[in-house]
């Protein structure tokens, strides 16, 4: 089974990677842009029973390694 989970700073949090491919974009003339945040995305092959315990063992491999939980926000999507 393979999942991704993407993983984004919080609202709130401040994001200087973010910031500068903002101000760098404004650089380039693509000035619409209104705001960049930077996350990171990791994809996981599992060898899990059942969807469901598939997505019980993602949430607790973001919880526990994959994901700062105090600034950062995760989302998992099993695709295949």
């Amino acid at each position: 089974m393979k999942a991704i989970i993407n993983v984004s700073l919080k609202e709130g949090v401040l994001d200087p990677q973010g910031k500068a491919a903002h101000h760098a974009l404004g650089s380039l003339g693509f000035d619409n842009v209104t705001d960049v945040r930077i996350g990171k995305q990791i994809v996981v092959t599992l060898d899990a029973a059942d969807r469901a315990q598939a997505e019980k063992e993602l949430d607790d491999m973001a919880q526990t390694l994959l994901a700062n939980t105090v600034i950062e926000d995760y989302t998992i999507e099993i695709v295949g």
